[in-house]
């Protein structure tokens, strides 16, 4: 069997990062924004990401500099964010008991994908060495450090600037687990033309299009979802994407064995209605906090998913 996870805004939650309505409350208040740009969002209901696009896809230059605004009012989020995490206790069980631990249960899965563009686990994941991966480390594949940087052995390594380093093979590779940021992240840069590789917006497919990295990134995610005996378990996930969505319900065709871990999984799902419910394996809504700082009950229940 090949297990794979996909993470989404709802996961990172789970250690304080803001879900969408409270990015927008952020964004709403950031004084570098200007009035069209805060009437808009208003308008829009907390639906900063629809406002991105319509600025993104704008010809106008105005709305080309509301774009660039907006966004870097999030990435500043993300960079608070990401401080916020060097303070933060990864692991809910203290002391941890280590095959009930966070990271025994991620150095499960071949493959982790997330749509998160923190570095929450780049700051706080190692996965066991041993059985039944014996994973050496985590690796975001096909990148490296900005040359020319060299690492300080600091946990500040871990969010520093990173770029894409082609060739890009298949994943996963050997030794090292791999962790696919399926819409870039906050300290990611396209060196030769100084863009951030982060998508943001409604156009995410199209914006895809324009990083080799990402679109190998999602070649790989839909080649990997149509593997024999594939599983996937989606923690934190909305389903509110439909190029996401479009390679799930690809895989699913393909025999794909869902598990979904969300507040409310039903109505996560229904958001697509192509989701095929007969090929959910698991559903849960209790929060990690629980299933990982102390609850064995569910921590049984949702290692069932590789059984």
């Amino acid at each position: 069997m090949t297990f794979m996870l996909l993470t989404g805004a709802g996961f990172s939650h789970n250690w304080g990062a803001p879900l969408a309505s409270q990015v927008f409350s952020s964004v709403l208040s950031d004084r570098d924004i200007d009035g069209e740009t805060r009437e808009r969002l208003i308008a829009s209901g907390g639906a900063f990401e629809a406002v991105m696009a319509d600025f993104q896809i704008s010809s106008d230059p105005e709305d080309q500099k509301r774009y660039e605004a907006l966004l870097t009012s999030v990435v500043g989020i993300f960079n608070g964010m990401n401080q916020s995490f060097m303070q933060t206790q990864f692991e809910f069980e203290n002391p941890p008991s280590v095959q009930h631990s966070m990271a025994a249960f991620l150095s499960r899965f071949h493959a982790i994908f997330t749509l998160n563009q923190d570095t929450l686990l780049e700051q706080h994941y190692n996965p066991h060495i041993g059985p039944p991966m014996n994973w050496g480390h985590l690796q975001c594949p096909g990148m490296r450090y900005l040359q020319p940087y060299t690492p300080t052995g600091s946990r500040h390594d871990k969010f520093a600037i990173m770029e894409p380093h082609p060739p890009f093979a298949t994943i996963p590779g050997s030794g090292a687990q791999p962790y696919v940021k399926l819409h870039g992240s906050v300290n990611w840069v396209e060196s030769n033309r100084g863009k951030r590789i982060i998508i943001m917006g409604g156009a995410k497919a199209i914006s895809i299009g324009r990083f080799p990295v990402l679109t190998w990134y999602h070649d790989e995610f839909r080649r990997m979802l149509a593997r024999p005996s594939a599983r996937l378990m989606v923690i934190g996930y909305s389903f509110s994407d439909e190029h996401i969505n479009d390679a799930i319900v690809d895989g699913l065709a393909s025999h794909l064995k869902l598990f979904v871990v969300d507040p409310t999984p039903f109505q996560a799902i229904d958001r697509d209605k192509r989701i095929d419910r007969k090929q959910i394996i698991g559903m849960m809504n209790t929060p990690l906090k629980d299933i990982f700082g102390g609850n064995r009950y569910a921590h049984t229940e949702i290692s069932k998913f590789f059984s």
